[in-house]
């Protein structure tokens, strides 16, 4: 696995939309050999939980707790995987992170099964 960059964290307040980009430096979506992606996040009292995931055909998948609210896309052209985040909440609050996945399922099930989530970048939403 390659381990990826998030980046696009920052403060907001609830209700506020914010979007998140994932990638590195020399990598391409494209090419990867790489089934899935997803995002990650760890909540500010700790806890990690599989948000969503994307298929190399663009199949989707989310956690409940944002479906309907995030959007996962991956744009080839631009070697970006993107997370858009609307109607946000403090619980959103948290570090998230970016990885391959061997497919989408494990990201929401199990994502420790992901071995490396790489650099991650800060959300905060204040009330």
């Amino acid at each position: 696995q390659v381990p990826l960059v998030a980046s696009g964290g920052a403060s907001v307040q609830t209700g506020g939309s914010l979007t998140l980009s994932c990638g590195k430096v020399g990598y391409t979506y494209a090419t990867s050999r790489s089934h899935a992606w997803g995002w990650l996040r760890q909540g500010t009292r700790g806890e990690r939980e599989g948000i969503a995931a994307i298929d190399r055909d663009g199949a989707t998948l989310y956690a409940d707790s944002v479906k309907g609210r995030f959007t996962i896309s991956k744009d080839n052209t631009k070697n970006t995987l993107h997370l858009l985040m609307d109607k946000l909440k403090p619980e959103d609050s948290g570090m998230y992170y970016c990885a391959e996945a061997p497919d989408t399922v494990p990201v929401i099930t199990d994502p420790d099964a992901v071995v490396d989530w790489g650099q991650g970048t800060e959300v905060t939403v204040s009330s």
